[in-house]
């Protein structure tokens, strides 16, 4: 019982348990979740929705929901404000033992770029019941950055888990209003109306374009209302190789903002044989309703771990990526540039 590793998810795609329109590629598969890609249209939607027990989701894109369909082939921008459905690439046939869900990625959830995956006949979002075979389609709502997307982009990715949840113990997740570096920067708050973000485009935009950086010399912060905010985690955090977590709400009766997006962690992230010594949490923070206080050390979230159903072959980090050893750090998709 608990989360697949890597060599699971691979014997899923040879099963034939999990497909695709064009073949998955090998760095989608990561320690103990898939990277899901976007396919070649978008819907400009209405609203937001959930098909319900009854309906597919093709049954549901009429003309009461969709107002236009868009061509993503040769790259299209997905405006701030809107709603959008994009079919992914990629299809279940899944045992009756074996269930999912699906997080944002860290990059999206950087962006501000609320996603949310769902499934044919699904109730709730993100969750895909044991034994279902069909498609997978994202719901995506830009809220700062517009961003120009193409089909393959990964926005979203998925865990597989046989058996129940099974939380093992839990990690409260605080606030760093201190300071991780020497240079008094304790988060990032976006600038509204910057340009465009390419999805595509790794490192090729100069982050003081679209972020100001923040100080708290008292160790406070006010929150403005709808304001976007990366904050780090004062603890450092690190996941056990035979487990896997899921950030979650520390309190959701808080009710002044939302603490993160992307919630999870594979296991290997933050461990020093991963390279992932002084990992922190990186949290996506908006602001609701009324400008609210935050304080140095203020809990706002909790890490639950499961159990995996066997060692990954492979931990998070060692072959790369842009966030383990990470401080405070925005999207890949940033760098510093006088």
């Amino acid at each position: 019982m608990g989360i697949l590793p890597k060599q699971d998810i691979d014997a899923l795609i040879e099963s034939d348990a999990l497909s695709a329109r064009t073949p998955i590629e090998a760095t989608q598969v990561q320690p103990a979740s898939l990277d899901l890609r976007l396919g070649d249209v978008a819907y400009r939607l209405r609203a937001s929705f959930l098909p319900g027990r009854e309906r597919s989701i093709s049954q549901c894109l009429d003309d009461q929901l969709v107002m236009h369909k868009i061509d993503l082939s040769g790259g299209a921008v997905l405006e701030t404000g809107c709603v959008y459905l994009v079919p992914l690439q990629e299809v279940l046939n899944l045992p009756d033992d074996l269930s999912a869900s699906a997080n944002p990625k860290s990059s999206t959830g950087r962006l501000d770029v609320f996603t949310r995956v769902i499934a044919d006949n699904a109730q709730q979002f993100e969750a895909i019941p044991a034994g279902y075979s069909g498609p997978l389609y994202v719901e995506i709502a830009p809220r700062t950055f517009s961003v120009l997307a193409r089909p393959g982009d990964k926005l979203v990715q998925i865990r597989f888990r046989r058996g129940d949840v099974q939380v093992l113990n839990t990690q409260t997740v605080s606030i760093d209003l201190k300071g991780i570096d020497d240079d008094g920067i304790i988060g990032w708050r976006a600038r509204r109306h910057s340009g465009l973000v390419d999805l595509s485009n790794i490192g090729g935009h100069n982050a003081l374009e679209y972020w100001e950086p923040l100080t708290a010399p008292k160790g406070i912060l006010i929150l403005d209302p709808d304001e976007f905010y990366i904050l780090a985690s004062k603890e450092s955090v690190q996941i056990p190789n035979d487990q896997a977590a899921e950030m979650a709400p520390i309190a959701p009766e808080i009710g002044e903002f939302r603490a993160h997006y992307a919630g999870f962690f594979d296991p290997g992230f933050g461990l020093s044989e991963a390279g992932g010594s002084g990992s922190r949490a990186v949290l996506e923070v908006r602001g609701r309703d009324v400008p609210f206080m935050l304080r140095h050390g203020q809990a706002v979230a909790k890490l639950e771990f499961e159990p995996m159903t066997a060692l990954p072959e492979n931990l998070y980090g060692q072959n790369g990526s842009h966030y383990q050893a990470q401080g405070l750090r925005l999207s890949k998709h940033f760098k510093l540039r006088k």
